[in-house]
């Protein structure tokens, strides 16, 4: 029984990602919703209570994944590894979590109004641990010294511009769907941008990798 209600869940929870995604909170109605996911519409409300609880399940299942892509600066490494790991996780949010990355850039754009205030601290923590992580290295002289906040800043929105422009995207490269090798080399080019310009030495990561291998 706990393997069909998970699985029924999960079903709403990707068909409203979608609707969230395309219509916003308000235009989205729970019977397109539960059409998308191939259930009955009282399915929704007996296992979300509400839109608005399902709205907030959405949300949840997007912030844990950002707040885990910054995992490599929450240990010790050097900042071309670190960098190059974030970055692809980033990347990888976009690539498998496109729907809810949508929802999550709306309801920041509209000033986050149902984001929880632990969801913001610990969203808001983990931005300003990253930035003293940026700061720190630059402090070392193993960056170059530009502004941290606007690095981070540069960072999101290069790799989360793959799941909220997608559809540009499509339009521009004359692709319906990207590749995996298309987010590789998304990640690549970031990276390599990223790491040129605050002059950090990639020898560390490749040294790093050999390492491990």
């Amino acid at each position: 029984m706990s393997s069909i209600r998970e699985r029924n869940k999960g079903l709403i929870l990707r068909a409203a990602s979608e609707e969230f995604a395309d219509k916003g909170f308000a235009a989205a109605k729970t019977s397109d919703i539960a059409a998308k996911a191939g259930l009955p519409k009282p399915n929704v409300y007996y296992y979300f209570k509400s839109k608005e609880n399902l709205y907030l399940e959405v949300l949840e299942s997007i912030v844990e994944p950002l707040l885990h892509a910054s995992s490599p600066f929450n240990q010790p490494g050097r900042p071309a590894e670190v960098l190059r790991n974030y970055i692809r996780s980033k990347i990888r949010i976009s690539r498998e979590l496109p729907h809810a990355s949508k929802v999550f850039a709306s309801e920041i754009m509209h000033g986050a109004p149902h984001l929880t205030a632990e969801q913001i601290e610990q969203l808001n923590n983990q931005a300003r641990h990253n930035i003293n992580c940026l700061q720190g290295w630059i402090d070392e002289g193993l960056m170059a010294p530009v502004d941290p906040h606007h690095l981070l800043f540069s960072i999101w929105a290069a790799t989360q511009t793959y799941a909220d422009f997608d559809w540009q995207i499509s339009v521009v490269t004359g692709k319906s769907t990207l590749a995996d090798s298309d987010y590789d080399a998304a990640a690549d080019t970031i990276t390599r941008l990223v790491l040129k310009g605050c002059e950090v030495d990639e020898r560390d990561a490749r040294a790093s990798q050999i390492k491990r291998a």
